[in-house]
């Protein structure tokens, strides 16, 4: 049995800060909080207070219920935190460490959806360094107090403040059959991506050996230094100390000890070079800086051999991580910039993904050795190339996805997956691209385009109501009491956030230059904003070109024929589906369609106070050119199975972990407690598949109306 409601939550709060600062829970938090009334067990939420992450395929945990229905196992599920801490038993890493974190400012907000592209964050400006060194001590002596504080309102009741699908055109389905329950993402493990390449390829773990070359060090590298060694070359590294050069005596002193220490200093903190030297009859390695800062971003050229492609491929495991914090996390114990790290897309934290990731001029044998070091990660399919990888050369995700303790009958089952197989679903963008507090990101988006720009400073800043951390409420009502930045900024122990970006921004700048300000959070961020207004029109416009016309194209919808985008004339309709049309975001680079749906963006449009005719920003970033993107989404390699099962923490299929160490898939008897559906499909980028699973659950899938459905977050 499950324990009582603030006792789980505890230990949900346990695993959180667990996963956000691994290295400081090695100890437990305070004593759990005392049990709650056995009247509040039914409708209670135990949540990680996570973000519905924009990313194109992330999903959040919730329990998809019709009306009060109640979903049978919800008292009886063990709280199985899957969280792990990381282990650093075998790898060094010491708090500089967090000097070379991505600068791309995560949100302490949930934060807006990710772009199509992403790139990789940028060095630390030089003027900022101070400020960004205390940053990271108080970011290191975070105790995550905030959480276990965090507990005077349910989840359940900040989540009535927040969006439902409804507020962001999100209203229609394509199929007619009858919906029903299932509980989706119950486990993280539920739900794994794997990337389609530009080949069509999919990406699996499959191989763990490391391709076989005569230049690679030996594997005493890893274990020559000594910890204290380790730190004092790691602060020469990171210039942490005025020291100019590290010595480190050859105890046994032979060519081949020499000759590993060498390679052990060079290998593990790039940017370093030796030489020897004897000292009153001993004889010292001595390391030193060759070049300056910009080594630790730039790998030695000359150390790499020539005839070895410079990039190494490989296949990146992760558990419940997404891109950037999986890229951080390895940049770390590399030692290395995060910007020397490519991949094709991003994916989503709660869930298992699979995915191909390039890193320059960093050998097979290092990030094999990561395997010893870390938890919900693997590396493996190691291959040498001259070319890194580029956002958005992938075909796509293919998902297999599991909804557990379904109430639908086999037939019912089998018309949904029929009708999302031969017709599929509405490409909207998902509740993720518009983030899950009181204040939605398209409306940043929208006072940015409309160049409002004391209105952006106030939707970022202000007060709200919904599930925030305890810390930025802190800061929040600093910020309205007294405008200081400074003073607001104090309160937040994350400063890499949006909100901290921004504050720091106008400590900097002052009050008078918001602009400014506001350009110190990293593009991609910034952009995010605006292309979820995009997102939020395009979903409005979707509804309504569906409720006028049905699903079936007429004479002025749009179809690309290439890149191009053209008019469907009265005597072509029949040459086309409703699979080949597609709508515009707006822009100043796009057309409109010729009927009553163009007529729509402009008067959207213009009761925003934007100028459809001129979608040209005075800064050239906030820009809108405008794409093109299917109204109707077919997904490919579609099949599935209903199975039944009696214990609700088993996995239900093997993951390519299991299928390495040798693990034999489930067994699945006739009858059992309960019934799952195991989906399997594939989708295209920049396609959500939240939405592809509510047209089958044919549920609304925001937090906000899951909440109000007496739903259950169990991990």
């Amino acid at each position: 049995m499950l324990g009582r409601p603030c006792s789980r939550l505890y230990r949900v709060t346990l695993a959180v800060a667990t996963l956000l600062h691994p290295e400081q829970c090695t100890q437990p938090l305070a004593s759990p909080p005392a049990p709650c009334p056995r009247s509040r067990a039914p409708g209670f939420l135990e949540c990680v207070l996570g973000v519905l992450k924009m990313e194109m395929t992330e999903m959040t945990g919730v329990s998809l219920k019709r009306g009060s229905h109640a979903v049978e196992d919800n008292g009886s599920l063990a709280p199985a935190v899957e969280a792990k801490r990381q282990k650093v038993s075998e790898c060094s890493l010491t708090k500089t460490q967090d000097g070379l974190e991505n600068n791309s400012a995560p949100s302490c907000e949930h934060a807006p959806g990710q772009p199509e592209a992403v790139s990789a964050g940028k060095s630390i400006n030089s003027s900022d360094a101070q400020l960004e060194e205390e940053e990271e001590e108080e970011e290191d002596g975070f105790s995550e107090e905030g959480y276990v504080e965090e507990e005077a309102e349910s989840f359940a009741d900040m989540m009535k403040h927040g969006l439902t699908e409804l507020d962001v055109g999100i209203t229609k389905f394509v199929s007619s059959h009858q919906g029903f329950s299932g509980i989706l993402k119950e486990r993280y493990s539920d739900f794994v991506v794997h990337e389609i390449g530009k080949d069509g390829r999919i990406s699996h773990l499959d191989d763990l050996s490391i391709p076989v070359d005569a230049e690679d060090p030996s594997e005493d590298i890893f274990t020559v230094l000594t910890a204290e060694e380790k730190q004092r070359l790691e602060e020469l590294q990171l210039f942490v100390n005025k020291e100019t050069s590290v010595a480190i005596e050859v105890v046994e002193d032979t060519k081949e000890k020499r000759t590993i220490i060498h390679q052990a200093i060079k290998s593990l903190f790039p940017g370093l070079e030796t030489k020897t030297e004897d000292r009153e009859g001993k004889k010292y390695i001595v390391a030193y800086h060759a070049a300056g800062k910009k080594a630790l971003a730039n790998p030695r050229k000359h150390s790499w051999p020539k005839s070895r492609g410079s990039y190494c491929h490989f296949v990146l495991y992760k558990e419940n991580k997404d891109t950037m914090d999986a890229i951080n996390v390895l940049s770390k114990y590399l030692r290395v910039k995060p910007n020397i790290f490519s991949y094709m897309g991003t994916k989503d934290k709660r869930a298992i993904t699979v995915q191909e990731i390039a890193v320059l001029k960093i050998t097979a044998q290092r990030l094999a050795h990561l395997n010893k070091c870390l938890m919900n990660f693997k590396l493996g399919n190691f291959s040498y190339q001259k070319h890194p990888l580029k956002l958005g050369e992938l075909q796509g995700n293919h998902f297999t996805v599991v909804l557990r303790n379904i109430t639908g009958t086999d037939d019912q089952v089998q018309q949904a997956m029929n009708s999302l197989k031969e017709i599929g679903f509405i490409n909207y963008y998902g509740m993720q691209r518009f983030g899950t507090t009181a204040v939605p990101t398209y409306q940043v988006g929208r006072a940015i385009l409309q160049n409002s720009w004391a209105e952006v400073m106030d939707l970022i800043l202000k007060p709200r109501s919904g599930a925030e951390k305890g810390y930025l409420v802190k800061c929040r009502e600093e910020w309205a009491k007294t405008k200081d930045p400074a003073a607001a900024l104090r309160k937040l122990p994350v400063k890499r956030c949006v909100e901290g970006q921004l504050l720091r921004g106008l400590s900097k700048y002052g009050m008078k230059n918001i602009v400014s300000a506001f350009g110190i959070i990293p593009r991609n961020n910034r952009l995010m904003y605006i292309h979820s207004y995009q997102s939020y029109v395009w979903n409005n416009m979707v509804s309504k070109r569906i409720e006028e016309y049905g699903l079936k194209p007429v004479p002025g919808d749009l179809v690309l024929k290439g890149a191009t985008a053209t008019y469907i004339e009265e005597e072509d309709v029949n040459n086309y589906s409703i699979h080949d049309v597609v709508m515009p975001l707006p822009g100043f680079d796009v057309i409109y369609p010729k009927h009553k749906i163009s007529e729509a963006y402009r008067e959207m449009l213009t009761a925003d106070n934007l100028d459809i005719d001129n979608m040209r920003h005075k800064i050239r970033d906030y820009s809108l050119s405008g794409a093109y993107r299917k109204i109707i989404i077919r997904p490919q390699n579609v099949s599935w199975e209903v199975v039944a099962y009696d214990d609700p923490k088993i996995p239900l299929f093997n993951t390519d972990v299991d299928n390495l160490e040798g693990k034999p898939p489930p067994v699945f008897a006739s009858k059992g407690k309960y019934r799952a559906l195991k989906m399997d499909f594939s989708l295209p980028p920049s396609t959500y598949a939240t939405m592809a699973i509510r047209e089958v659950l044919k549920m609304d899938t925001s937090i906000k109306n899951q909440t109000q459905l007496n739903t259950t977050w169990l991990r």
